[in-house]
């Protein structure tokens, strides 16, 4: 019985260096704790806890700053702390006596002065004939693009950037997805990864599905490719998303024209009731990581664009389906947009110190811009540019212990709109430790 007891504490305490970089990776059992440890659980079983928590401290330029730098402020506050995740994460997969792998559940929650809620729920199953297919099922990371799917944990940044977060709020979804990966050491598809799924589109966002019509989302991606002679290391993917709502009302709006003469049209016939407004994203990303004497450099890049349906207050999808003060469906606002983001990486003499440096972009209505955006024409904040550059120094401590320090510099373009004819005073300041286990 003691010897069963410490091997349960140590099951449910093992300390683990690396954890998924990719919010869909699999365990790693290649270290030597993975090795001398999940073998005492099961034959062909292999168990894992890990998690972490990220508590900080945020100054905002001015009171009741909105932002996407870790939620908005109360009214009559500029400083805070908060902690921002609270991350508890179990594997446990299930191999053949080839040590092929048949099936994999993940669960994770997230844990903070908000409240407890879940992030990651899914299975995955595994063809062993060909070692090439596996498929996923339950709430999982949509597909689409590096910076989103990149952990919270490995991020260099404290947060995503705006246009990752408008577009793929909470970066989970419910749906189910094929997955072609090679798995043999010598295949000519080694190289490549392609992801396709169909999922429900609203994601965490939302409690539940609203409308019948289902997000289709791919990415084929180039694994990481190392140059020889040089060290350099390359990676890169192009991702789709093609999805809708399904809208609710006989009005539907648009921006006709361009420049000047752009305004915000609305449309009112039978057939837009049931009309699949649309959701539809293209998009490519690169990392290059060219290693130093201590550390790396690194260069990271992705641009998106495509069209957004939202409302006319926001260009987020709604989590629910919109409605007006009298409870009757909201229309519909569909815009056509572009964003990308930029990272510099670079390690400053010593490898646990990092400088980094981003810039970020997100227009979601690309048909107007500067003074043009006025009310007369019925535009709103939902249309108003932002441009972002942040940069500060990520030190860390040891494999489980990281220090945060960063400041965004928030920048709205000037407008005809009311409260935005010069720049917000919403820059911020973020101080962040993270301890992971």
């Amino acid at each position: 019985m003691r010897k069963i007891l410490l091997v349960s504490i140590c099951l449910l305490f093992v300390r683990t260096v690396q954890a998924q970089r990719f919010l869909t990776d699999m365990m790693d059992t290649t270290t030597s704790i993975g090795k001398g440890l999940y073998p005492l659980y099961g034959k062909f079983d292999r168990l894992r806890f890990g998690g972490y928590m990220q508590p900080q401290f945020q100054v905002a330029e001015d009171k009741g700053v909105k932002n996407y730098s870790g939620g908005d402020f109360s009214p009559n506050s500029n400083n805070r702390f908060m902690l921002r995740r609270g991350r508890i994460r179990i594997d446990y997969a299930h191999y053949n006596e080839k040590n092929q792998p048949l099936a994999l559940f993940a669960f994770q929650f997230d844990g903070s002065e908000k409240g407890v809620a879940i992030r990651d729920f899914w299975g995955r199953f595994y063809e062993n004939k060909l070692e090439l297919f596996s498929l996923t099922a339950g709430m999982f990371a949509r597909p689409m693009g590096f910076e989103a799917n990149l952990s919270s944990s490995d991020r260099e940044s404290p947060e995503r950037g705006r246009m990752s977060q408008i577009l793929m709020k909470t970066e989970r979804d419910l749906g189910m997805m094929v997955t072609l990966e090679a798995r043999k050491k010598k295949h000519f598809l080694k190289p490549i990864k392609l992801d396709v799924g169909v999922f429900n589109g609203q994601g965490l966002a939302g409690p539940a599905e609203y409308d019948s019509h289902k997000d289709l989302i791919g990415r084929l991606s180039l694994k990481p490719y190392t140059f020889k002679k040089l060290g350099w290391i390359l990676s890169a993917s192009a991702s789709g998303y093609y999805g809708g709502i399904t809208s609710q009302s006989a009005w539907i709006y648009k921006t006709v024209g361009s420049g000047n003469e752009a305004i915000v049209k609305g449309d009112s016939v039978p057939s837009n009731i049931n009309y699949i407004a649309p959701r539809q994203y293209y998009g490519a990303d690169f990392q290059l990581k060219i290693p130093n004497r201590k550390g790396f450099t690194e260069f990271r890049a992705e641009y998106i664009r495509g069209q957004q349906t939202a409302t006319a207050a926001t260009s987020e999808t709604p989590g629910t389906y919109p409605v007006t003060a009298t409870n009757a469906p909201s229309p519909l606002y569909i815009r056509q947009f572009d964003g990308a983001y930029f990272y510099y990486l670079q390690h400053l003499g010593l490898d646990r110190l990092q400088l980094v440096l981003k810039y970020d972009w997100y227009d979601p209505n690309k048909k107007i811009k500067d003074k043009e955006l006025t009310a007369a024409k019925g535009f709103t904040a939902a249309d108003v540019r932002y441009n972002t550059a942040g940069g500060g120094f990520v030190y860390y401590v040891n494999a489980h212990v990281k220090a945060t320090f960063y400041y965004d510099w928030i920048m709205n373009e000037s407008t005809g709109l009311a409260g935005f004819t010069s720049d917000i005073k919403d820059n911020i300041f973020t101080f962040r430790l993270q301890y992971r286990f």
